[in-house]
């Protein structure tokens, strides 16, 4: 069995890691790309694990042994088309959000900010025991934080 070329390796690599990391981003268009890049390098990892290139597969045409594998062709080929699928989808997220708000960027949802100000207020009663100071109670120190939601103190 033939090993795979390394250029081809490197370039499935590439892509997938290049496509994860603008997955992770807060822009829509980022992660419209990121998605495809990620599509791209999981089409070419399969079209490399199905093995050397071979002759049809078709019964008396080609010896059994140089036949090529069409399972991983046909996975691929379906593959595409939901990544062209869920393209267009986002595709139509990103410019409804755009016409709506004049930006792509996702926002924070009000369940984020409540765990961001809930670790806020953890990470400034650590400090000030380690300050030396006598910490105010969560509860109060909660109490003085509100956001455009108008929830106060991070309870629900």
């Amino acid at each position: 069995m033939n090993a795979p070329s390394l250029a081809l390796v490197v370039v499935v690599v590439a892509l997938v890691a290049v496509g994860v990391y603008l997955l992770l981003e807060r822009s829509l268009t980022r992660v419209i790309i990121g998605l495809v890049l990620t599509g791209n390098g999981v089409n070419l990892l399969l079209l490399v694990a199905g093995g050397k290139a071979g002759g049809p597969p078709l019964t008396g045409q080609t010896p059994p042994e140089d036949m090529s594998d069409p399972l991983p062709q046909a996975m691929v080929l379906t593959a595409i088309v939901i990544t062209l699928g869920m393209t267009a989808f986002l595709l139509a997220m990103a410019y409804r959000s755009w016409q709506l708000t004049g930006h792509d960027e996702v926002q924070d949802d009000l369940e984020d900010r409540r765990v961001a100000r809930r670790a806020a207020l953890d990470r400034a009663a650590y400090e000030d025991v380690d300050a030396g100071t006598e910490p105010e109670s969560l509860d109060e120190a909660a109490a003085e934080v509100h956001d455009e939601t108008g929830d106060v103190g991070g309870r629900s």
